[in-house]
């Protein structure tokens, strides 16, 4: 039996929005979906250029859980470019190729130690927001790589990190058997994971019918569905994103009230810590 009487088998659900604090058109999406919408939870970008503005905004929005997205790629480091020189390019960004900074952090000891204390810088800097942790995660799902998890765990635990996301969505393939794996093993360290996520396949494309059918489709346990709503593309956006029209699904009435015929309990993901 967890906390306030919900049972392990329950339908529990975090709506998670992602790059929060990549740009002001990103934080008023998460604002307004938070407001007049299903949103519970967002993921913080420490480096992101309106981080300042997210936070000024999640402080008014205390029902709001917010964790930190971890940046590896496509963005820029909290520390300075030379302190991190094995994971950036000419440009003082993080490098393009995802596999290039994978295989340089498996085979580097410098890029690895360079990816560990910009992964704790990042922490840091979360923690000066004074924002209470409410996860963690990684952009692009860069957590799935076993030594930057490893990283993110060993600062994590340095600043009371409770719950970690794993993209385990159903016909996820591989992707999913790995999520899966990863996370038995940190929740026998003791941390909150959730059992499924629901938006990967559809990532810059979750309409409020795609939206409506996953909250349908819910199974037992914690769910975590997760969009990028913003109220429009912005310096730095991915092409073909469709922004708005996930931020416009997660404020539509019809899924609103698709959450409520689910009988999911909604929250943050603090709030279901200490569930069996």
């Amino acid at each position: 039996m967890a906390e306030g009487g919900i049972t392990a088998a329950a339908r529990r659900l975090v709506v998670t929005a992602d790059d929060f604090g990549a740009a002001v058109a990103v934080n008023e999406a998460v604002e307004r979906a938070h407001r007049e919408g299903i949103l519970t939870a967002a993921s913080l970008m420490v480096g992101g250029g309106a981080c300042a503005d997210a936070v000024a905004r999640a402080r008014r929005l205390p029902g709001l859980g917010v964790g930190l997205h971890v940046v590896l790629c496509d963005g820029v480091p909290v520390l300075p470019a030379a302190r991190v020189s094995w994971l950036v390019g000419a440009d003082g960004r993080f490098h393009d190729s995802m596999l290039r900074t994978a295989l340089l952090v498996a085979l580097v000891p410098a890029a690895r130690a360079q990816m560990r204390a910009e992964v704790a810088a990042q922490f840091a800097a979360f923690a000066a927001t004074g924002l209470p942790l409410d996860h963690a995660n990684a952009h692009k799902h860069f957590h799935m790589h076993p030594m930057i998890a490893a990283a993110m765990l060993h600062a994590g635990a340095q600043h009371g990190l409770r719950a970690v996301r794993t993209p385990r969505e159903a016909g996820g393939g591989l992707l999913a058997w790995w999520a899966g794996l990863l996370g038995r093993r940190w929740r026998a360290r003791g941390l909150l994971v959730n059992d499924a996520v629901s938006g990967l396949a559809a990532s810059g494309a979750f309409d409020a019918a795609a939206m409506q059918a996953a909250l349908a489709a819910l199974p037992a346990g914690l769910t975590e569905l997760y969009a990028h709503p913003a109220t429009g593309p912005y310096p730095g956006s991915a092409p073909g994103y469709r922004y708005a029209t996930e931020l416009a699904a997660l404020c539509d009435p019809a899924v609103k009230a698709a959450l409520a015929a689910s009988g999911a309990v909604p929250g943050r993901f603090a709030d279901f810590v200490g569930t069996c």
